[in-house]
């Protein structure tokens, strides 16, 4: 049914978009690309599957959304501070993927390269109801649920709070904010904390969906959710929302009218006819005079 696959294609692109927001707020404040922020995701997800396998999904979230942080700070400390001027970006980025491979090899090491079955097959995972016919999944409402409430609490604390003035202010000129008095490393913290905490929660979630924690899943996505990125636009979170649901629904159609195969091409030649139409993305000059992050 169209309605299912259309709920699939929200549910699948709310964790596509919960990925790129990472991407974009590293982007949008601190103009660095981090390769380590798919490992995050997909270590996230091992994790926080095993927690729920051997104690409480109610439990998982929080475990993987700390991991998924410390993992960013973890980044942030080896990856980019001392490589804090515009001619190291490039070492920058490259030691964040050389640490991502690295945690794609300790979890090859401790739960192999194979994908992790743990068996979550009864409870929210297999049950849910019916409404004119389409089947819904508790575990589906979940993921919605909890996707979007970690945007909305984004967005507030950026738009809204103290610390969100800072990250703006950092975003608009590190250097200008200094000379304010706002304490750029610990913004940069900060940034690198919830950017790679919300990438963990996305991975519990894609694993609570499917029952299982693919090691190699964190390319994938990786890889998609800097598309993504691109086409909503550079460092503009809403747009990475947007972007992130639009892809999740179009894959998702391309099912429903017999397109399988042409599933995976979706986000590629959806950047591709993005750019070539506005090469800054969807929301490029649509904040003159704002802050985009």
């Amino acid at each position: 049914m169209l309605l299912g696959q259309i709920t699939n294609g929200l549910v699948i692109g709310a964790m596509y978009a919960l990925v790129a927001i990472g991407f974009t707020l590293v982007i949008g404040v601190l103009d660095k690309l981090n390769f380590a922020h798919p490992e995050v995701f997909m270590f996230g997800g091992i994790v926080g599957l095993v927690c729920a396998a051997y104690t409480s999904v109610w439990w998982a979230f929080p475990l993987a959304f700390m991991i998924g942080g410390l993992m960013g700070l973890l980044t942030e400390f080896v990856s980019f501070r001392r490589f804090q001027s515009d001619d190291a970006k490039t070492t920058a980025a490259l030691s964040s993927l050389s640490l991502g491979l690295v945690l794609v090899d300790i979890t090859h090491k401790v739960w192999g390269s194979e994908p992790v079955d743990l068996g979550l097959t009864s409870g929210i995972f297999k049950e849910g109801f019916t409404v004119a016919g389409v089947r819904f999944l508790w575990i589906q409402l979940i993921i919605l649920a909890v996707t979007f409430a970690l945007m909305l609490a984004l967005h507030l604390a950026v738009s809204r709070t103290s610390a969100g003035r800072r990250i703006r202010a950092v975003a608009e000129s590190s250097t200008n904010a200094a000379l304010l008095g706002i304490d750029v490393r610990k913004v940069t913290q900060t940034v690198f904390f919830v950017s790679s905490a919300l990438a963990a929660v996305a991975g519990l979630l894609l694993a609570l969906r499917t029952g299982v924690a693919n090691p190699e899943l964190g390319l994938t996505f990786g890889l998609k959710a800097v598309a993504i990125m691109a086409i909503g636009g550079m460092g503009d979170l809403r747009g990475a929302v947007i972007a992130g649901l639009l892809i999740g629904v179009l894959e998702a159609l391309t099912f429903q009218f017999g397109l399988g195969r042409l599933g995976e091409m979706t986000v590629w030649v959806a950047m591709l006819i993005v750019l070539v139409w506005r090469r800054g993305g969807l929301f490029s000059g649509m904040h003159a005079g704002e802050q985009r992050v």
